[in-house]
C-alpha cells in the first residue's frame, strides 16, 4: 500500500511482528510484504495431498493402517519392478517408466470418491459398472483442475488410453500384488481378520498370467513375512 505506513495498520505501533491483509496485499511489519493471490489458483495438489487421509481395508481391523497416498507409492514401485522383469527377462519393450507413473496416479479420484471395500464394490455387476462411471467422473473433476495448458498431459495419466493397455496392465497387476502382500504383512502379525483375504488373493494373483507376476511372486514376496531380525 503506497504512502502507508505499516504502523497506521497495525494495532501496536512498535517494531513486534504484524500482518494485516489489504485488498489481497499481506503487509508483515516492520516489512511489507505484497503478495497479489491470482484470481483463479488450481486446486489440484491440494486435492491429492488429501490422498494420505483416505484409509484402505475400512472393513477390516489392521494392526497398521494404510492410506492411499502410500499404497500409490507402493503400487508404483512394484508396477515399476514388473515393467523392468519383463522387459530384461521376458524379451519386453514396455516403458517402465511410463507405468511407474500410470502407477502413481491409478487411485487419484478417489480424493472424491473414497475407497470403496471390494465386497462392496464388486456386489454384483450393476455396481461394479456404476462405481466405474463415479471413478471416470472423478478423474474429469480432477482434470478440470488442472491449468489449461497442462490439461492435456494430466488427462493421459489420469484417463490413460486404450493404447496403453500394457502399461495399465502392470498397473492393474502390482494393484493386486499389493493388496496380497499387505494380507501378508497383516497375518504375519498375527492378525487373523486378513486370513481369508490373503487366501483369495493369493489365489488372484497367481491367476494373472504374467511371467514378471510369476518372478515377482517367488524373489519377492516370501521375505514379507519375515521379521526385521530375520531379514538380517
Amino acid at each position: 500500500v503506497v504512502g502507508e505506513p505499516l504502523s497506521s495498520l497495525c494495532t501496536e505501533r512498535s517494531f513486534r511482528r504484524c500482518v494485516v491483509e489489504v485488498h489481497g496485499a499481506i503487509l508483515v511489519g516492520p516489512v511489507a510484504l505484497i503478495y497479489n493471490y491470482p484470481a483463479a489458483m488450481s486446486h489440484l495438489f491440494a486435492y491429492f495431498s488429501r490422498m494420505k487421509f483416505i484409509h484402505r481395508w475400512g472393513l477390516m481391523r489392521s494392526t497398521q493402517s494404510e492410506n492411499v497416498q502410500e499404497h500409490s507409492l507402493q503400487v508404483a514401485q512394484v508396477a515399476h519392478a514388473l515393467a523392468l522383469i519383463r522387459n530384461r527377462f521376458f524379451d519386453g519393450s514396455v516403458d517402465a517408466d511410463r507405468v511407474a507413473v500410470l502407477a502413481m496416479y491409478h487411485d487419484a479420484s478417489e480424493v472424491f470418491t473414497g475407497d470403496l471395500p471390494s465386497p462392496i464394490k464388486y456386489f454384483n455387476p450393476e455396481i461394479r459398472d456404476a462405481y466405474h462411471q463415479i471413478e471416470a467422473s472423478a478423474a474429469e473433476r480432477l482434470i478440470d483442475l488442472v491449468p489449461s495448458d497442462l490439461r492435456a498431459d494430466y488427462r493421459a495419466l489420469l484417463l490413460p488410453l486404450e493404447s496403453e493397455e500394457e502399461h495399465r496392465s502392470l498397473v492393474k497387476a502390482a494393484d493386486k500384488l499389493c493388496a496380497y502382500m499387505k494380507c501378508l504383512q497383516e497375518t504375519a502379525a498375527g492378525n487373523r481378520e486378513f486370513s481369508k483375504a490373503e487366501e483369495s488373493l493369493r489365489a488372484a494373483v497367481e491367476a494373472i498370467e504374467l511371467e514378471e507376476v510369476e518372478y515377482f511372486l517367488r524373489e519377492f514376496v516370501p521375505s514379507l513375512k519375515l521379521t526385521l531380525d530375520e531379514l538380517g
